[in-house]
Order: C-alpha cells, then sequence, then structure tokens
C-alpha cells in the first residue's frame, strides 16, 4: 500500500499488480507520476530529492511485481509540509491549438475543461474518461458528430458545444445517464435542422441555447422540460412552436429572428384514415387507459411509435391520424421576459391536433 496523505488517515492505494504505468520523464527535477490502475487516479510526486525519488520509484516498481514488503528498499520519509503538497488539477483551460496535449493524458481528476479554438474535428476519447467532469467546453472547434459516450459522463452538468459544425443531437444522447446531470446546454451557431423527440427526456435542463441554427421545428414535447427556465433560439427557421409548448415555466424566452407564420385555422392539415387503422385503435387504447408498455414487452418499432403519440387538446391520444391546425398565444404566458422584435407583438402559433 501507498498513502498520499500526511498523515497516515489518508488516501491509501493498493500497489500489487496495480500500476499502470510512470512517468519519469522529470525523475532528475524531483517529479514524477504513477498511474493506478483501480481506483483510476494519478499520483504525483513532485519536490522530491533525485535520488529518493529513484528509491522510492524502485520500490513501487517491486511492490508492483509482488515483493515481499520486507525486502523492499524503502528508507525513512519525512512527511511533507501542507504547502508541498500538489493538489489534484480540477481546472484546465485550453485556448489554441499549440497549447492542446497530444501526448498525455488529461488528469482523470479535472471537474472544468475548456477546449475552445482547438480546431477540433471530433470530440477527443480522451475526455470521456474524465469521470469527475462537471463542466465541458468545446466551443468555436469544428465538431460534426457527438459520440453517443458522452453519455457516460455521469457528473456532466454543462455542455457547451456553441460555434461548431454539428448537423444533429443523437437519440443516444438523449437517451443517457444526461437525463439526470445535464442543466447547461449550448448548440448555438451549428447546423442543426431538427432535434429529436426524445430530447425532451434531457429533464434537468434548466438553461438552452439553440440559436443560429437551421431548426425547422422544436419537439413536440417540450411542454416535458418541466425544469427549463432560459431558452434562446434566436435566428433559426421556425414558422410555429408546438402546442406543449404552453407548459413550459420559463424566465426568459428569446425567439427573435424566426420567420414565424400567419395562423389559417380555416386551412388545417388532415390526416385521417376512416376507420382508423388496428394499430391506431390499440395505439391510443394503450396512451389512454394508461396501460404499462415498453421496449421489453413490445417491438422496438411499436415502443418508439407509442413513445412519440401526440396528445390532443382534448387530452386523447393521436398516432398518425389527427387534424391539425394553427392557434395564436401569448408567449407572456409561458415566460416573464420575451424577445420578439418584429410586427407580431407578443403571439405566436401552435399546431393543434384533434383526433
Amino acid at each position: 500500500m501507498v498513502c498520499t496523505a500526511r498523515d497516515r488517515a489518508g488516501a491509501r492505494y493498493k500497489l500489487k499488480e496495480n500500476i499502470e504505468q510512470f512517468f519519469t520523464k522529470f525523475v532528475e527535477e524531483g517529479k514524477a507520476t504513477v498511474r493506478l490502475k483501480e481506483p483510476a487516479v494519478d499520483v504525483c510526486l513532485s519536490k522530491a530529492n533525485a535520488s529518493n525519488l529513484k528509491s522510492f520509484l524502485a520500490a513501487v516498481r517491486l511492490a508492483h511485481r509482488g515483493t515481499d514488503v520486507e525486502a523492499l528498499p524503502l528508507s525513512v520519509l519525512v512527511p511533507a509540509k501542507t504547502s508541498e503538497v500538489e493538489k489534484p488539477k480540477t481546472k484546465m483551460i485550453i485556448t489554441s491549438r499549440r497549447d492542446y496535449p497530444l501526448t498525455k493524458n488529461f488528469p482523470y481528476s479535472l471537474e472544468h475543461l475548456q477546449a475552445s479554438y482547438c480546431k477540433l474535428a471530433r470530440v477527443d476519447m480522451r475526455m470521456l474518461c474524465l469521470k469527475k467532469l462537471r463542466t465541458l467546453d468545446l466551443s468555436h472547434n469544428h465538431i460534426k458528430k457527438l459520440p453517443e459516450t458522452i453519455g457516460d459522463l455521469v457528473s456532466l452538468q454543462e455542455l457547451n458545444l456553441h460555434n461548431n459544425h454539428l448537423e444533429s443531437f443523437c437519440v443516444a444522447l438523449c437517451n443517457s445517464m444526461l437525463q439526470k446531470s445535464l442543466q447547461f446546454l449550448d448548440l448555438s451557431q451549428n447546423k442543426i435542422k431538427a432535434l429529436p423527440v426524445q430530447f425532451c427526456q434531457l429533464q434537468e435542463l434548466i438553461h438552452l441555447k439553440l440559436d443560429d441554427n437551421e431548426l425547422i421545428r422544436l419537439p413536440f414535447k417540450m411542454g416535458q422540460l418541466s425544469q427549463l427556465r432560459f431558452l434562446s433560439a434566436a435566428r433559426n427557421k421556425l414558422p410555429f412552436l408546438p402546442s406543449d409548448f404552453r407548459n413550459l415555466s420559463l424566465e426568459k424566452l428569446d425567439l427573435f429572428g424566426n420567420p414565424f407564420e400567419q395562423p389559417n385555422p380555416l386551412v388545417p392539415s388532415i390526416q385521417l384514415k376512416i376507420p382508423l387503422t388496428l394499430l391506431e385503435s390499440a395505439a391510443r387504447a394503450t396512451v389512454n387507459y394508461r396501460i404499462p408498455y415498453g421496449c421489453h414487452l413490445l417491438p422496438s418499432h411499436l415502443w418508439e411509435d407509442l413513445e412519440l403519440a401526440k396528445t390532443c387538446q382534448c387530452g386523447s391520444a393521436c398516432l398518425s391520424c389527427f387534424i391539425q391546425t394553427t392557434v395564436t398565444m401569448n408567449l407572456h404566458h409561458v415566460a416573464h421576459t420575451v424577445v420578439l422584435v418584429d410586427n407580431m407583438g407578443d403571439d405566436l402559433f401552435l399546431p393543434e391536433g384533434g383526433s
């Protein structure tokens, strides 16, 4: 075992067959790092006497191989002063390609990582090992696609992807651990045309930025984002808002610069099949009577259809058979502050469906 604290009540780590790698490039300067397998931590050594440090590392190597403790070449060590103990690094900010680490891993202790203006074409997989990460800022890069494994960052609360080349936000991330942790998401200034319906499963979101994309619609279950307080979707291509939008309770809403259409309730969109198909009837009954269902009970395509079921203003469910029209809504009913500078005032248009 090795103790990393000044007193022996501190953290202790097993050494036998538990060392992943030694970093000894600066051992002559009294610096070295021992990377452990379990737990995945780096034990950083600094300000040491070079000769004593070499002896210590030799003893650690022997302990790793299983040498008996009594046979290890250990000397009496003088406890380090508190001021000499190097604290685990929790924050790293990189703002240029030149400063980006290409040959060494990020410290496992990081909680805040910013890697902006680094010309990254993809998310660095080394970042996805940072299980303590709470804030990840990858703004101002060239990222086109997000890996599903970002969803494995169980502590992630803030994700900033402003000014990249994203064209979509994958369903796997919506179904990941981010459902329980993500509170801030910035997808502004990308090339996203639509968000999946499952996006509304990120129910811990408080702040969502979607400005300067190519959005032609918002998910029709937006009202499920019950914690959302700040929403900006300025300068997109939104012709209307989903009817579920009225269930939001926002502090600030910014929809400036969208080409919202004038409502025409006399020209509804009609999607009807008379009589109703067996699939439509069964799906409506399942939702209306709250019959339990899940991916373990139904074929995947049927389960997905039920997840995408719309809700009529009368409270009934409808799948692919409905009549839809647009109505006006005062946005101050959903937000204290509204940014919408055009000739429409504060009324916007929401599609209303009926079965």
